[in-house]
């Protein structure tokens, strides 16, 4: 399930349509999971309780880390998980560090 601010829960094909453009994609499963069910293209992750520290990282450091470059607070983010209870969280996360 993904979540975004402008739409809290988005189809498979708006996630694809949204890809398109210059989107970052978090996937906030456990790693675990990623191994068990796979990795969603395009997407990164960053296992929720990992996310409050990533959000508030130092560019240098968390491209070194995620191999992706870090959002700014205004750039189009999607979370996913698996039910969309943590990408719920990991919105709320973002927003209350100031992600639009």
């Amino acid at each position: 399930s993904l979540c975004a601010a402008a739409a809290p829960n988005l189809s498979y094909q708006e996630l694809k349509d949204l890809k398109k453009g210059n989107v970052l994609h978090i996937d906030v499963r456990e790693r675990w999971e990623i191994d068990k069910f796979g990795k969603i293209p395009e997407s990164i992750n960053i296992p929720l309780g990992e996310l409050m520290e990533a959000l508030q990282m130092d560019p240098t450091d968390f491209k070194e880390q995620y191999n992706q470059k870090m959002p700014s607070k205004s750039d189009p983010v999607v979370f996913s998980c698996l039910a969309g209870t943590r990408s719920k969280q990991a919105l709320g996360f973002a927003m209350s560090l100031g992600f639009s």
